[in-house]
C-alpha cells in the first residue's frame, strides 16, 4: 500500500510551512476526537483570516503528518489569541487537564510505537511562563507554559521555541524526527466554555 502524506514546502531560508490558515487553508489536516468535538471554523480577526475554535465541554483537535528534522530547523513559530482563560483547575492534575490554546508536536517511536512523545505549548490560567511539567495522564506528554494568565487575553501573541531545546529539557534526551503538529482547545475535564484563534505555524532553522 502506498500511503501520500501532505506536501510540506521548502523555503531558500529553510522555512517549513505547516499552517497557513492565514489563506484559509486546510489541506492535509486531520480531526481527532477525544471527548466532543471542539468546532474549528475561519473567519477574520483583526483584519486577517484565523483558524476559530469553540470548545463547550470538548476535546478534539486538527493535526498534520510531517517529518521535520530539528537539526536542520529546530524553531517552531506560530500566532495565537484567546477569549477568555479557565480560572480554578489545576492543570498538573488530569481533572484540571484543560487549555484554552495549545499546541502539540509530536515525536513518533517508529517501531517503538508505545515511546511516541509530545510536547504540548499551552496558555496557562496561572502557572509562569516556561513553567513545565509531565502530563498528569502520560509521562510521554511533557508540558510548557508559554502564555499564562488573563493580561493578554484579546491580544495576538508571536511565539518562537526552540523545539530541540525543549525537547532535551522534558526528556533528557535527543528528540528524533517531528512526525506530527497539533492544535487543540479543550475543556472536557473542567466542563467549561472556551474559545480562541489560532493563525499560522511554520518552523525555521534560526
Amino acid at each position: 500500500m502506498i500511503v501520500c502524506l501532505p506536501f510540506i514546502s521548502w523555503a531558500a531560508n529553510d522555512r517549513i510551512d505547516i499552517a497557513n490558515f492565514s489563506n484559509g487553508d486546510l489541506s492535509g489536516w486531520l480531526s481527532k476526537v477525544f471527548s466532543g468535538k471542539t468546532r474549528y471554523v475561519f473567519e477574520r480577526q483583526d483584519g486577517q483570516i484565523a483558524l476559530r475554535a469553540d470548545s463547550h465541554a470538548t476535546a478534539s483537535g486538527l493535526y498534520r503528518i510531517t517529518d521535520i528534522d530539528l537539526s536542520r530547523t529546530p524553531i517552531l513559530n506560530w500566532e495565537w489569541k484567546i477569549a477568555n482563560i479557565l480560572t480554578g483547575n489545576d492543570e498538573r492534575t488530569r481533572a484540571g487537564d484543560d487549555y484554552p490554546a495549545r499546541i502539540y508536536v509530536v515525536f513518533s517511536g517508529g517501531v517503538r510505537f508505545w515511546q511516541t512523545r509530545a510536547i504540548n505549548y499551552i496558555w496557562s490560567n496561572q502557572w509562569p511562563v516556561d513553567e513545565s511539567w509531565l502530563n498528569a495522564y502520560t509521562e510521554n506528554a511533557g508540558m510548557i507554559v508559554v502564555e499564562s494568565g488573563s493580561a493578554d487575553v484579546g491580544v495576538w501573541k508571536k511565539e518562537r521555541r526552540d523545539v530541540y531545546v525543549d525537547y532535551k529539557r522534558l526528556f533528557g534526551e535527543e528528540p528524533g524526527h517531528v512526525n506530527a503538529v497539533a492544535i487543540m482547545t479543550d475543556t472536557d475535564n473542567t466542563g467549561r466554555v472556551a474559545k480562541a484563534w489560532y493563525g499560522d505555524i511554520w518552523f525555521t532553522s534560526k
